[in-house]
């Protein structure tokens, strides 16, 4: 929540690429950076558009590649009109777990270098929690991932671990 500006450290700050992100544009910063969590947020529009929300430009080869990434190619399929379907306001058609392989698709699909998942697999089974594991492990090269987890599994493959206890780091 601080990286992204939703609140500014009380104390220390937060820099990325050496600049404090507190004199960071805030338009700017965000467009480094791709977020997904818990509580995913759909639009009452086409799974296509909901999609496309992390870049509306895309083509449609693109946007194929973040659906098989994501692991949504057996939700479009089972979607009565595919990538046309509506999605009820708030996606609540949809499953937790297919909300959050919405989102990042969505994420993957906006490119940004750094991406933050913010409990992102949380209601996913483990194993399409570990597909999306691996499809994310797949677009981490060049780019900063943090994953902001309770459950061990969701950070096993990470580079660098750190507990958290109140707001301070204990391990």
């Amino acid at each position: 929540a601080m990286l992204l500006r939703f609140y500014d450290a009380e104390s220390g700050r937060i820099t990325v690429g050496g600049l404090d992100v507190r004199c960071a544009d805030p338009a700017r910063l965000q467009s480094l950076i791709s977020l997904v969590n818990q509580d995913v947020h759909l639009f009452h529009d086409t799974l296509r558009a909901n999609i496309l929300l992390g870049d509306p430009s895309a083509s449609d080869d693109r946007l194929k590649a973040v659906i098989t990434a994501a692991r949504l190619d057996d939700l479009v399929a089972a979607l009565p009109n595919g990538l046309e379907t509506v999605l009820g306001d708030t996606g609540r058609t949809l499953s937790g777990g297919e909300r959050q392989r919405v989102a990042v698709a969505r994420a993957l699909l906006k490119d940004a270098p750094i991406i933050i998942l913010d409990e992102a697999t949380s209601a996913m089974d483990p194993l399409t929690e570990r597909s999306i594991q691996q499809a994310v492990a797949e677009l981490e090269r060049g780019r900063t991932v943090i994953v902001v987890a309770h459950r061990l599994r969701s950070i096993a493959d990470a580079d660098e671990m750190l507990v958290i206890d109140h707001g301070r780091i204990v391990e």
